[in-house]
């Protein structure tokens, strides 16, 4: 995705005389944006929406002419399973980090939601412009129930990580914002955080009818950039004229020369091809931990009654009835969060597996994982039916996580990269890993190089 859009905003900015070429290691374009057909409906096996919040990502799809595509979430709530049972979950939070623990009572023990109570008579909080680690902060102010029953459930669906690996200032900024402010307190904070009510409060996500994936070929053909998949750059070389990557394997490896070069690639990747060009960007991205996951599409019957929610999440470390774990951290239930996906036809539910340092049911073969989550799914909601069609795409090492001092690190890369001349970097390891924050990093990088060749 990152790499697409850098293209597109390059051929805007330096018009049809430019020649682009597009390397893709994958049999096809557009990263973690992947719609598939399943039961004869197109539906996303990456990345579900964006964020509609942040202006990037509309801004994009309004260029690209698809701003009648767009679809927003039907207002259903979510739900998590929590302490062995499931309930909605809380509005008036910030990631989970409660304005007011009462809305936390059907989450918490009693012991545990004394303790959320607790937190606003603390000590103030002093962060001086340093960094903090999320979970434990979290478990130092309010003790480890919000923190295992709300806050990790809800950003395991964003990084595929555990809460007690994620720094704060990178996953919750308007909370270490807040804090910088003068907010006392976590609950200070969230309840400074917070949207302003609002008589007709503004969509959160959105998403395009056809799949996510009509974006990705509106940026393929709008950048008329030469797309080549199937392609691995091997190597990066910086002369005088330009750019030399080597591409393909090594004993039958072949060259190509070019003037500039976007670099949109995960954490691993950009630490070895910047080792020789930018050896200190590579050690930042050397830093940068990355998680693996897998998605699970099931198309049930028409006739299959979803529960009335948008979506269940599953905290960690929750159990069967029988004492087995689940496997899946989360379900989507399509056919009710989303309208063109619901109104007859199949009936689409999107299983989430895997989480960081956890490969849990990842090691299961296809078969088996579809297994897993149907027992989850039958456990959460009762539903057992067959599924008339099934599919499994896994994301291997898909996730960057954004430890403690993660801005940090994506800073030290920025500084790095920029001084090597016609050199950019995009993606979702430096300042976000939705789609708006990488339409972000893909225009600055895009911008960044055109300015350098038009001088």
């Amino acid at each position: 995705m990152s790499g697409l859009a850098a293209a597109h905003r390059l051929r805007t900015l330096l018009g049809p005389g430019v020649t682009i070429t597009v390397l893709e290691q994958a049999a096809q374009v557009g990263g973690k944006l992947r719609t598939v057909s399943i039961a004869g409906r197109c539906y996303d096996v990456g990345a579900e929406a964006f964020l509609a919040r942040r202006p990037e990502a509309l801004a994009l799809v309004d260029e690209l002419g698809l701003t009648g595509e767009l679809e927003h979430p039907a207002p259903v709530a979510s739900r998590v399973r929590a302490g062995g049972r499931t309930a909605a979950i809380p509005r008036r939070t910030v990631l989970g980090v409660p304005s007011d623990p009462d809305e936390l009572k059907d989450l918490l023990s009693p012991a545990g939601l004394r303790r959320a109570h607790e937190e606003a008579g603390l000590p103030p909080i002093d962060l001086t412009g340093r960094d903090a680690g999320l979970g434990e902060l979290l478990d130092e102010r309010f003790g480890p129930e919000v923190a295992d029953r709300l806050v990790d459930p809800l950003l395991g669906g964003v990084y595929a990580g555990g809460v007690r690996g994620l720094g704060l200032r990178a996953t919750v900024p308007q909370l270490a914002a807040a804090l910088d402010d003068g907010a006392p307190t976590l609950t200070a904070a969230a309840t400074a955080a917070l949207p302003k009510p609002s008589a007709n409060p503004a969509p959160v996500f959105g998403t395009l009818r056809g799949g996510l994936g009509s974006l990705v070929a509106a940026l393929v053909a709008e950048s008329k950039a030469d797309v080549h998949c199937g392609v691995t750059v091997r190597s990066l070389r910086h002369n005088e004229s330009g750019w030399t990557l080597g591409i393909g394997s090594v004993p039958s490896g072949q060259t190509m020369t070019a003037d500039a070069v976007v670099l949109a690639v995960p954490a691993p990747a950009a630490r070895k091809l910047l080792d020789p060009v930018a050896p200190v960007a590579s050690a930042a991205f050397a830093e940068i931990e990355v998680a693996s996951m897998a998605v699970v599409g099931l198309a049930l019957p028409a006739d299959t009654v979803l529960p009335e929610s948008s979506g269940t999440l599953i905290g960690r470390g929750e159990r069967h009835a029988d004492g087995t774990p689940f496997a899946a951290k989360a379900f989507t239930f399509s056919a009710r969060k989303w309208a063109h996906l619901g109104g007859g036809g199949p009936v689409l539910v999107r299983g989430s597996v895997g989480r960081h340092r956890e490969p849990g049911a990842l090691k299961a073969d296809d078969e088996e994982l579809v297994r897993l989550v149907r027992a989850d799914l039958a456990e959460l909601t009762g539903i057992t039916t067959r599924p008339l069609d099934t599919v499994v795409q896994r994301w291997g090492g898909g996730l960057p996580q954004y430890g403690v001092g993660h801005l940090d690190l994506a800073d030290r890369i920025g500084r790095a990269v920029a001084a090597v001349p016609r050199l950019a970097i995009a993606g979702a390891a430096l300042n976000g890993v939705g789609i708006p924050a990488c339409i972000g990093t893909a225009r600055a990088a895009a911008e960044r190089l055109a300015q350098e060749l038009k001088q």
